[in-house]
């Protein structure tokens, strides 16, 4: 746990990188809403409107708004966060305190926009007469993998980024990579009808396992998860566990380099 100092530190910092985000922008959090919106609308009217992704899986435009806000906020926890020890070196040079504080506070700022953007799907699945699962109340458990996940990965990037600046361009090329490899614009079903085998061995990569668990839990039952096509019950657990794992190195790789961030920087 934090000392008293240091989480009114961590506190300062969530409140001012939430509202130098959007400062001088005209509409200003409007976009923390808008941004995932916009993608979404161009994301149904290719891959929905024109290609048919989804026809098989009811409601597939709320998955896919779904889909698009969880991967949204991976996205921005690992890219803010990669960069966020450099971008706070004045403040690391001159004061003494847990280096962790700084991809956390990124992290929870991510978090504030996830939430905001999780009311505009709730909404956006009321509309579209969405039944919501009776096992929903789980919902909150998947968000907190979600944050696991994309907090150790955070703190990865974090300490490689100190020394390699080139771990940018390297992660933006990954993201998209990790993108078209998730089922996110696409349902699983629609990989399954190729091939089993690949369709399965997708849901091991903790991503496409949260995002087809909230699915399930949110839009509809039709989106197939790990533990629907996995036979052998022991393997289902492997992303569930992978997520907290990484966590928990990325962490203890974290510290181990923290005490050399105020030299490199």
């Amino acid at each position: 746990m934090f000392e008293e100092k240091n989480r009114i530190l961590l506190k300062e910092l969530v409140k001012t990188d939430f509202k130098l985000r959007y400062q001088g922008s005209v509409i200003g959090y409007i976009w923390s809403v808008l941004k995932p919106l916009m993608l979404f609308a161009v994301m149904y009217v290719v891959f929905i409107y024109f290609m048919r992704f989804g026809d098989d899986v009811p409601h597939f435009a709320v998955a896919l708004l779904l889909g698009m806000v969880l991967w949204s906020f991976f996205t921005e926890t690992t890219n803010m966060g990669m960069m966020s020890i450099v971008g706070r070196g004045d403040l690391i040079r001159k004061l003494n305190f847990p280096k962790e504080i700084i991809v956390i506070s990124v992290s929870l700022n991510a978090a504030i926009n996830l939430l905001i953007s999780l009311v505009i799907v709730f909404l956006f699945g009321l509309i579209n007469g969405v039944d919501i699962s009776r096992w929903a109340f789980l919902a909150p458990l998947l968000l907190i993998e979600l944050y696991a996940l994309s907090l150790g990965i955070a703190f990865i990037l974090a300490t490689v980024y100190v020394k390699f600046r080139d771990l940018g361009p390297i992660w933006e090329v990954v993201m998209q990579v990790g993108m078209y490899a998730t089922p996110l614009i696409y349902p699983v079903t629609l990989v399954l009808g190729k091939s089993e085998l690949i369709g399965k061995l997708l849901l091991f990569n903790p991503m496409a396992q949260i995002i087809q668990d909230m699915r399930y839990l949110l839009t509809s039952p039709e989106n197939l998860t790990i533990w629907q096509l996995v036979e052998q019950k022991w393997l289902v657990i492997v992303p569930y566990c992978l997520s907290f794992a990484i966590l928990i190195l990325g962490y203890r790789f974290f510290k181990k380099n923290a005490k050399k961030f105020a030299e490199i920087i």
